[in-house]
């Protein structure tokens, strides 16, 4: 009896420290500087407590400091961008389908320790958008239609005051601006060039529904899928049965739709990133 106590007293003891570990160590999320990264954040956060993890988000990360510090076991989990990973990181340049694009970064990101996850049905590429009224009036619909428009007021009337909003990032990506003026031959001069916030120009932004805003078709095919998809640590997944899980169920409910009305709610009706998930996560009996 007193070597059976030994052992009971003993295997107490270790299921105690193993607790406090787990619980001294709880699990890092990044995400970053915009209202749709807030509410995933908002949502990871909530949904995970629920099934037992814990958490700690931290929030407005760089996108490349992000993914430095999870090659460096800073942190353990993000939700990323597909086409990110495949222009940013990788350096592919190569036009490919969404199931391409995720198919080429979860293979190539494996090698770093890297797993992708579910891919949520949404894609937060960069878009061009008009006045929903104003794009119809000038019978605008595709890009080219917007180059080709702007480009004849430029050459007949340089008054006629067109302006283009684009925010820092996308001014100097390899995928962004100055490619794009390639595709679409598209001169520009400085002064129809405005400089703005990021997160305000893109195609799941909650402001595209709030201010009746039309988002063009890319009838070139030029900007690549960003389907958002969390991305993990494999050594965190192997640590932590039921995360993957967890994670891609919450991947699962996500789409354009869903995401931009969550952002209008967000954006337009200011709620808090922490008010709309929960709600959210609420409605799907999630919490």
């Amino acid at each position: 009896m007193k070597m059976l106590s030994r052992l009971l007293t003993a295997a107490l003891t270790a299921t105690a420290l193993l607790t406090a570990q787990a619980q001294a160590a709880p699990l890092v999320l990044a995400t970053k500087s915009f209202t749709e990264q807030h509410i995933l954040s908002a949502m990871t956060t909530q949904y995970l407590a629920k099934k037992g993890f814990q958490v700690t988000p931290q929030t407005n990360i760089a996108t490349v400091i992000s993914r430095n510090a999870m090659i460096n076991k800073q942190i353990d989990m993000t939700w990323e961008y597909t086409g990110t990973s495949l222009i940013i990181f990788n350096h592919i340049n190569k036009r490919m389908s969404p199931e391409e694009s995720y198919n080429t970064v979860k293979k190539l990101d494996a090698k770093l320790g890297l797993v992708w996850l579910k891919p949520a049905e949404m894609n937060n590429t960069y878009a061009f958008a008009m006045k929903r009224e104003r794009a119809e009036k000038e019978g605008i619909s595709t890009m080219s239609q917007l180059v080709e428009r702007v480009e004849h007021f430029r050459q007949t009337d340089p008054k006629h005051n067109w302006m283009l909003g684009l925010d820092l990032e996308f001014a100097g990506r390899s995928d962004g601006l100055k490619p794009l003026q390639q595709v679409y031959n598209m001169p520009l001069d400085r002064p129809q060039i405005r400089q703005m916030d990021a997160g305000l120009i893109y195609t799941t932004d909650g402001r595209m529904k709030g201010f009746d805003l039309k988002a063009l078709v890319d009838d070139k095919g030029f900007f690549p899928s960003y389907a958002v998809t969390p991305v993990v640590r494999k050594d965190v997944l192997d640590a932590n049965p039921g995360l993957e899980e967890a994670l891609d169920t919450l991947s699962s409910l996500l789409n354009n739709d869903v995401i931009t009305t969550l952002n209008a709610k967000v954006d337009i009706d200011h709620e808090t990133p922490q008010q709309v998930a929960r709600e959210f996560l609420q409605q799907k009996g999630l919490l």
